[in-house]
């Protein structure tokens, strides 16, 4: 099997594009663009080198504040999204990695 990899962007919560969150548009973009796993996460605690990076905004990384999308597939997929990413203030901390899927159980929703 081809290496999965695994995109993480950082967003600011209140970020948008077009009157829409950012999150929402990056991942709707990542669907469309056939991406295999995606999945926004809301940061609950953290630390980083962002309030270095934010300086004056440093108190807009508190807890609550901001999500991370992250994005698996394979790497030329990862690749094309990545470079759609605009880049911006409201976008921190963007991390690719390959991973190795250890184990995938899948999800049950709605009955049995």
């Amino acid at each position: 099997d081809a290496p999965t990899f695994l995109l993480r962007v950082y967003i600011d919560l209140a970020a948008t594009r077009d009157g829409e969150p950012y999150w929402r548009v990056l991942l709707e973009r990542a669907r469309a663009m056939g991406l295999a796993d995606a999945a926004v996460l809301q940061v609950m605690e953290g630390f980083g080198s962002g309030a270095i990076v934010h300086g004056a905004k440093a108190v807009d990384l508190a807890p609550g504040r901001h999500v991370i999308l992250e994005i698996a597939g394979a790497r030329e997929t990862v690749d094309a999204f990545r470079a759609t990413l605009e880049v911006t203030d409201d976008v921190g901390l963007v991390t690719l990695e390959a991973v190795s899927v250890v184990g995938y159980g899948g999800h049950r929703h709605g009955g049995s």
